[in-house]
């Protein structure tokens, strides 16, 4: 079996979580390169050799430059502040190394363009994270709209709320910097802006309302000293999409009790269809006309009919987690480079994501509808 030498920069909570799905998509998929985890970079030095210990990783550094260069690697994963993205993904691309990087790619849209042109005219094949999409259920319910089962389609409604900023003290850390971009808009509404794209094609126009609810955060655990805030905490959007309906778009990091509300409904002529991430292995489809009294939603469980959900079990109803859909997102990437074939999403559609970031911003500063250029 061939391998595939990864070297990954980050040992946070993604950092684990590309680690873990290296590890798995090698044992779960046979039809792919092994991957093996080479080396790992992390500016605190000890924390590396821990990480190294606890995945067995063959070295670790400090130095995140010294990984891209070190012949041997094939894959570079980034599981970085997206301040550190661009730098960090031209260098590997110059490097001649396959790129995965979580999102948001680049603060700007400009900036993701710059790395979008530079991978493409070197030839590696690239991966942005947005794991969410390697949901099988997504995968279903995308080809379910594209076989006319919806109907015309008259709506989209999404949202993507988490509560993780909602304590006031919780300190400024590198998520309220806005030279890593917007706030929740970037962290978390991507993920549900590239939903609607992968569902529904893309959005043509926006007009937005960004709020900062937070004016001002301790500048570190404990302090009493504050920082100002200037990135949004809750981000609206009303879209209209090429296909012609129209849809709302919501990012909030401050909804109390939220843990993971990534969720949709899609309405169309002749049904609709339901999905939230905190029920992930559910699907909801409503058809429209049925005459029964509890004419409602039914469900759709996923199981092994969903692929690739039958290579992690053979039976339906036990349901896969957040670490199986980035095995999932890791494995497709690699079959990609296997295969010499363009993987999904590239970072080109990171940048087409980006693009709808950057105009929701220019939206609510200048309170107009804002055409996607």
């Amino acid at each position: 079996m061939n391998t595939l030498k990864i070297g990954l920069i980050g040992t946070g909570f993604m950092g684990k979580a590309h680690a873990l799905a290296y590890q798995a998509a090698g044992n779960v998929f046979d039809d792919i390169s092994r991957p093996v985890l080479h080396r790992i970079a992390d500016i605190d030095g000890e924390r590396a050799r821990l990480f190294q210990r606890q995945f067995g990783f063959a070295s670790s550094t400090q130095d995140w430059r010294e990984l891209v260069n070190d012949p041997e690697i094939d894959i570079i994963s980034i599981t970085t502040p997206t301040l550190l993205h661009r730098e960090m993904a031209l260098a590997a691309i110059a490097a001649g190394k396959h790129v995965h990087c979580e999102k948001p790619l680049s603060p700007t849209a400009s900036e993701a363009w710059e790395i979008v042109q530079a991978a493409e005219k070197a030839g590696v094949r690239t991966q942005s994270g947005f794991n969410y999409l390697k949901n099988p259920l997504l995968k279903y319910a995308r080809e379910f709209i594209a076989s006319g089962e919806l109907g015309e389609i008259y709506a989209f409604n999404g949202i993507h709320a988490e509560d993780f900023m909602s304590d006031p003290l919780s300190p400024y850390s590198w998520r309220c910097d806005p030279a890593g971009g917007t706030g929740a808009l970037a962290d978390v509404g991507s993920h549900i802006i590239s939903i609607a794209r992968f569902l529904l094609g893309p959005v043509t126009s926006i007009f937005a309302q960004l709020d900062t609810v937070v004016k001002q955060r301790p500048a570190y655990p404990g302090a009493s000293e504050l920082k100002d805030i200037s990135v949004d905490d809750v981000a609206r959007m009303i879209v209209n999409f090429e296909r012609g309906c129209s849809g709302t778009i919501q990012a909030n990091w401050l909804a109390t009790g939220r843990k993971m509300q990534l969720e949709f409904e899609i309405s169309g002529s002749k049904g609709a269809l339901s999905f939230t991430q905190e029920r992930m292995n559910e699907l909801l489809y409503y058809k429209a006309g049925d005459d029964s009294r509890s004419n409602g939603f039914r469900l759709i469980e996923t199981g092994p009919q969903h692929s690739p959900y039958g290579a992690f079990c053979v039976a339906q109803g036990h349901h896969l987690g957040f670490n199986d859909i980035k095995t999932i997102e890791m494995a497709e990437f690699i079959r990609a480079i296997d295969r010499g074939e363009p993987s999904t999403p590239d970072f080109r559609e990171a940048w087409e994501i980006q693009k709808i970031i950057d105009t929701a911003v220019r939206s609510h500063r200048e309170q107009k509808w804002q055409t996607i250029s």
